[in-house]
C-alpha cells in the first residue's frame, strides 16, 4: 500500500481545498447550496481520490483513481 501523504500532488490538492473553502466564504448566501457546494465538493474529491487510489494494490486501479481526481480538477476549473 502506498502512503498518499508523501505525494506532492496530494499535499498540493489539500492546500487547494483550503484555498477553495476560503474563496467560497465570500460567496453570497444564495449560493450556499448551489455553486459553493459544487465547488467545494469537486475540490475535496481531488485529494480524496488520490488517497483512495493509493490504497489499491494494482497500478491500474491507482491510475483509475488518479483519472477520477483529474476529472474533479477539470470540474473545479469549469
Amino acid at each position: 500500500m502506498r502512503d498518499f501523504r508523501k505525494y506532492d500532488i496530494w499535499t498540493d490538492s489539500m492546500e487547494l481545498v483550503n484555498a477553495i473553502y476560503t474563496f467560497v466564504e465570500a460567496f453570497p448566501n444564495t449560493e450556499k447550496y448551489g455553486l459553493s457546494s459544487q465547488i467545494t465538493r469537486s475540490a475535496v474529491s481531488i485529494p480524496s481520490n488520490i488517497a483512495e487510489g493509493a490504497s489499491r494494490n494494482s497500478e491500474k486501479d491507482f491510475a483509475r483513481f488518479l483519472e477520477i481526481a483529474l476529472g474533479s480538477a477539470f470540474e473545479l476549473e469549469t
